[in-house]
């Protein structure tokens, strides 16, 4: 991960996040504190949300409510995406 912008930029509201996954790469199942908002830049992963699992590439954006548990599983890499979040406080919790 590699922030992008943040407060220290003078944002006082939200921080942008670059993530880069490789081949086999991904996130174990997991919760934040935060809501995300995602833009994929290139590559394809399957991305679960909640109950619901979705194939996302270059150009598809995601949203991800905060609480709710998601995982990513890269299916084409190098698998890239934005992230937007809040400037607040985030914890996040592994689920199994």
């Amino acid at each position: 991960m590699r922030p992008l912008l943040g407060e220290s930029d003078g944002a006082p509201n939200f921080a942008m996040r670059l993530f880069s996954m490789g081949e086999g790469g991904g996130m174990p199942r997991h919760t934040n504190r935060v809501e995300h908002e995602q833009y994929v830049i290139r590559g394809r992963a399957r991305v679960g949300i909640g109950d619901e699992v979705h194939e996302v590439s270059a150009g598809q954006v995601l949203y991800i409510p905060a609480a709710v548990p998601h995982f990513y599983e890269v299916v084409d890499a190098p698998f890239e995406f934005l992230c937007v979040v809040p400037n607040a406080e985030d914890r996040i919790e592994i689920v199994e």
